[in-house]
């Protein structure tokens, strides 16, 4: 019923689904550390939202960093309101697979979260990551505040300018813009490698360091 170039192009305020007033039903706790996916969360704890393709593989790399209090898999930067994953993959709701990670930043920098997020896909791809194809593939960074932007938007620069090093020539695709609406997905999406430890995972870096954050 949709085609690959509907799923690759930003859908207009007129094309996309209209969702639902209400949100999803999910988990109300980690499956792997036990603390409040939807918090209360600690005094101090600070918001990072990634989105680098599968979230199922992405949210991994993330929920075992120390300083890391909790994470979660969702939807973000797109139109429709609560869209469930059978919307999101069609195109027609503009939002990327994202992942909310809380972190301690006394323990864990903004910028230790960047580097992981550099270098665990491939951020030149554009409307996809590796075989996976699609606007809820691309590659995003939104940002809590303008220190969280001055920041991700400078290791932009300087992870092209490593890239190019190493002798990659595509150029960054990767969006950064203020956090929008969180939507947090259905329940089985959330630790999903943790619950089914043989699942797929798609999410591939491109071997080059992010060596100056």
């Amino acid at each position: 019923m949709f085609g690959l170039s509907k799923k690759t192009q930003m859908p207009t305020p007129g094309d996309a689904l209209p969702g639902r007033s209400q949100p999803l039903a999910t988990a109300t706790h980690h499956f792997v550390n036990g603390n409040p996916l939807k918090g209360p969360y600690p005094p101090g704890t600070k918001k990072a939202y990634f989105a680098m393709g599968c979230f199922w593989g992405v949210e991994r790399l993330f929920w075992s960093r120390e300083g890391v209090f909790v994470t979660a898999v969702g939807y973000a930067g797109g139109l429709t309101p609560n869209p469930t994953y059978e919307e999101t993959v069609t195109g027609l709701t503009g939002h990327a697979e994202t992942v909310l990670v809380v972190y301690d930043p006394d323990v864990v920098r903004y910028e230790d979260l960047l580097t992981i997020f550099w270098e665990g896909h491939d951020p030149t791809q554009g409307m996809r990551q590796g075989n996976d194809t699609g606007t809820t593939y691309r590659s995003a960074i939104y940002t809590e505040d303008d220190g969280q932007m001055q920041l991700a938007q400078s290791s932009r620069k300087t992870y092209q300018q490593s890239l190019e090093a190493a002798g990659v020539k595509h150029a960054i695709t990767t969006e950064i813009e203020p956090a929008p609406t969180f939507y947090f997905a259905e329940d089985y999406h959330q630790q999903y490698l943790a619950k089914n430890p043989n699942g797929y995972c798609g999410v591939r870096g491109t071997g080059v360091a992010c060596a100056v954050l």
